[in-house]
């Protein structure tokens, strides 16, 4: 399996960049909002305890998220790989990852950063902000965005190099360079 987890700052362009990998590589896209909103539709029993924590504004635990994906990993042991996409988001999550998957005789193969100037960042989602009509996507709340993915990330990004797995990828040009970067990656690790 290729497991591969990507990250960068909001506006990045994980999203985008996620949904180009997961149709080269034929990847299956893990987003935990998404298998939150799946657990809690389908009313599983992490489903309803994760419930009872966003239902009072609390940040669902760790080991209820890393449950779900457990779950999700062995629901999909026929696909090709797991794309994860804002997961892990701190080193306790990254260690999460990598014990779960151990079980599972799989691991991290490698994990793209996606590395975009703060200025260009603030650029991209004050646009977004303008086209979605996103309230989030203000200069105070996206400033604040930001010093918390760097607080919660860098210990992840010194985890995940000190792997060997870490590889940045200039998050700055147009789409497709940028996919081409992380194909170059990935292709590498495919053959």
């Amino acid at each position: 399996m290729l497991n591969v987890v990507i990250f960068g700052a909001p506006g990045s362009g994980k999203g985008t960049q996620s949904e180009k990998l997961i149709e080269k590589y034929g990847l299956k896209h893990v987003s935990t909002g998404d298998l939150l909103r799946a657990e809690i539709k389908g009313k599983s029993q992490l489903g309803q305890m994760a419930e009872s924590y966003m239902s009072k504004g609390q940040l669902v635990p760790d080991e209820v998220v890393i449950g779900m994906l457990e779950g999700l990993v062995q629901r999909n042991g026929h696909v090709k790989g797991f794309i994860f996409d804002g997961f892990p988001r701190t080193l306790a999550q990254g260690e999460a990852l990598d014990a779960m998957l151990t079980k599972y005789n799989e691991k991290v193969n490698v994990v793209l950063s996606l590395e975009v100037e703060d200025e260009e960042l603030i650029v991209r989602l004050l646009k977004r902000g303008e086209i979605s009509g996103r309230s989030d996507d203000n200069r105070e709340t996206i400033e604040s965005r930001l010093r918390v993915y760097y607080n919660q990330t860098a210990p992840l990004k010194d985890f995940y190099e000190e792997q060997g797995k870490l590889v940045r990828i200039p998050g700055q040009g147009s789409i497709d360079d940028i996919f081409a970067s992380m194909a170059t990656v990935l292709d590498r690790i495919t053959v």
